[in-house]
C-alpha cells in the first residue's frame, strides 16, 4: 500500500519552498521525518534573478552569476557612487538555485518531490491535501500560495505592485563595466510616477537591464519596451545588441496581514506568509533568516513563525508605503534622499531589519517632508 502521510508537507517549490525544504534535509533532526515538496511546475526554466547584499561570504556563492562591491544611484539631478564594503551585492539566476535544490533533494530518501497541482487544502486532525492526482495528508503543511482574500480585500489595506520587465542584452563589443551595478536610474519616467531603470552588468558584452514601476496599477506589456528601448538607445548609447531573455514580475507592497492566515497546523510562508519586505519587495535574505527561524521554532515545539515580525518595521514599512501610495511622484526624491543623506551600509542595516534606534531616527530624519509628516501620524 502506497503511503500518502508525511510529517510535512511544503507546497510550492519557489524561493521560500526550495529554502525550507533545503534547510530540512541538511539538518539531522529532521533525518527521519517524511517530507513532500509539492509543485506543478519542474522548475525547468530561469524564470527570474534575486539579487541581495551580504557581507563576506555566503551559502550560496558558489551559484550566483555576478556580484559587486560598488553601485550608481542616479536621480535627474544628481549621479552618486556608492561602496557597498563591507557588503557585496549578488546576483543569482533563478535556474542555478533550482537545479542546486533538486540536486541537494534528490540525495535524501526521507524526501519526496512531487510534480502535481494542489487543487486544496483542508485542515482537519491531519491536514488534507488534494492534488489533480493524489490525495496526501500531513502533520504540518507550508503553504506558499497567496490567500485568495488578499484579491478580495486589498483595497482595505495600502497596497502598491512592484512590477517590471527586464532584457538580458548582449553586444557583439564590450560596453558594460563590469565592476559596478546601477541600483535606480530615474533619468528616465513614465508619467512622473516612482518608475526607474536597474541595470546588472554580467559582462563587458552582457547585462540584464529592467525597467520598474513602484505604483499602484500595471502597464501593458510593451509599455516597458518603450522605456528599455529609450533607456538603451538615450543613456546607455547602444544601437546594436540582441535580446537574450525576458523576465517579468510583479512583487506585492503592502500592509496585507498575510501572516494571519496561519493556522496552528498549516503555516503560510514565503509572500503568502508576509515573508517579502512590504517597502522594498526584497525577498532573498529575509527567507533565509525566517527559514532559520522556522527551525529552531520547530525544533523547540513553538508554533513555527513565533518570532517573525517586529512591529517597528512594519510601522516603518506602513509609513513608507503610504507616502507612495499618496504621492507617487516623490519616489526619486525619497530614494534620494535615501542615498545622499545615509551610508548605504546604515541604508542596508535598515532593510534587513538589523538597525538600532540610532540608525531607524538618521533614516526617518533624512526623509523628514511635510507628506512623511501626514503619513506617520496617519499610520500612528
Amino acid at each position: 500500500m502506497v503511503n500518502n502521510h508525511f510529517d510535512y508537507i511544503i507546497i510550492g517549490n519557489g524561493l521560500a519552498g526550495f529554502q525550507l525544504a533545503i534547510a530540512l534535509s541538511k539538518d539531522p533532526y529532521f533525518k527521519n521525518k517524511r517530507i513532500a515538496l509539492i509543485d506543478k511546475d519542474p522548475k525547468l526554466t530561469n524564470d527570474k534573478t534575486w539579487c541581495y547584499w551580504e557581507k563576506g561570504s555566503g551559502k550560496w556563492d558558489h551559484l550566483i552569476t555576478q556580484s559587486w562591491q560598488t553601485a550608481y544611484f542616479y536621480s535627474s539631478k544628481k549621479a552618486i557612487n556608492l561602496d557597498l564594503k563591507p557588503y557585496t551585492y549578488k546576483m543569482l539566476e533563478a535556474i542555478h538555485f533550482y537545479d542546486e535544490a533538486k540536486r541537494i533533494l534528490s540525495k535524501n530518501k526521507n524526501i519526496t518531490c512531487i510534480v502535481e497541482a494542489v487543487i486544496s487544502v483542508e485542515a482537519h486532525t491531519e491536514v488534507i491535501v488534494n492534488t489533480t492526482d493524489t490525495t496526501y495528508t500531513a502533520t504540518h503543511v507550508f503553504d506558499s500560495r497567496i490567500t485568495p482574500e488578499f484579491n478580495d480585500k486589498k483595497e482595505a489595506f495600502i497596497t502598491i505592485a512592484q512590477h517590471f520587465k527586464g532584457w538580458t542584452i548582449e553586444t557583439d563589443t564590450p560596453v558594460f563595466d563590469t565592476n559596478a551595478f546601477t541600483m535606480m536610474d530615474y533619468r528616465i519616467t513614465h508619467n512622473n510616477q516612482t518608475t526607474f531603470t536597474y541595470v546588472l552588468p554580467i559582462t563587458p558584452k552582457k547585462a540584464l537591464i529592467e525597467f520598474t514601476y513602484f505604483t499602484k496599477e500595471l502597464v501593458k506589456d510593451d509599455v516597458y519596451d518603450t522605456f528599455l528601448k529609450r533607456y538603451i538607445s538615450e543613456i546607455l548609447k547602444i544601437e546594436n545588441y540582441t535580446i537574450t531573455g525576458v523576465e517579468r514580475g510583479v512583487i506585492p507592497m503592502t500592509t496585507f496581514p498575510f501572516n494571519t492566515y496561519s493556522t496552528p497546523n498549516i503555516t503560510k510562508i514565503g509572500t503568502a506568509g508576509g515573508w517579502v519586505k512590504g517597502s522594498t519587495g526584497y525577498s532573498f535574505k529575509h527567507t533565509e533568516k525566517k527559514v532559520e527561524q522556522l527551525l529552531v521554532n520547530l525544533k523547540a515545539n513553538k508554533s513555527p513563525s513565533v518570532g517573525f515580525f517586529k512591529k517597528k518595521y512594519g510601522f516603518y514599512d506602513k509609513v513608507f508605503l503610504k507616502v507612495l501610495l499618496d504621492h507617487n511622484t516623490m519616489g526619486e526624491w525619497i530614494f534620494e534622499q535615501f542615498y545622499t543623506k545615509n551610508p548605504v551600509q546604515t541604508m542596508f542595516k535598515f532593510l534587513d531589519e538589523e538597525s538600532n534606534f540610532k540608525d531607524e531616527f538618521k533614516v526617518m530624519k533624512s526623509l523628514f517632508s511635510l507628506a512623511f509628516i501626514k503619513a506617520f501620524f496617519k499610520t500612528l
